[in-house]
């Protein structure tokens, strides 16, 4: 079974996370153009290797980032937004 180490709850199963996609910065709403605005919400970087993405934990209503390993998928650390360090 696949699991994933929730910060506030510790390792639960997969089935009880959403994937929310990548963690990337979103462009200035007041300054963007309209060609920033349509590679932020139809580009992703998709590359192999440790990405940073958002995930939820449904039974504690719960958003934190992990660091997943997409070429072998497995997660590499979890944390709350905010505890990079």
């Amino acid at each position: 079974m696949k699991v994933l180490t929730c910060p506030i709850n510790g390792t639960r199963p997969i089935q009880e996370f959403t994937y929310g996609g990548e963690v990337r910065e979103m462009p200035d709403p007041q300054g963007a153009d309209d060609a920033q605005w349509a590679d932020y919400v139809f580009n992703r970087s998709g590359e192999p290797g440790v990405q940073r993405e958002w995930w939820f934990h449904i039974a504690s209503n719960t958003w934190f980032v992990a660091e997943r390993d997409t070429l072998t998928d497995e997660f590499v650390r979890t944390y709350l937004w905010g505890e990079e360090a």
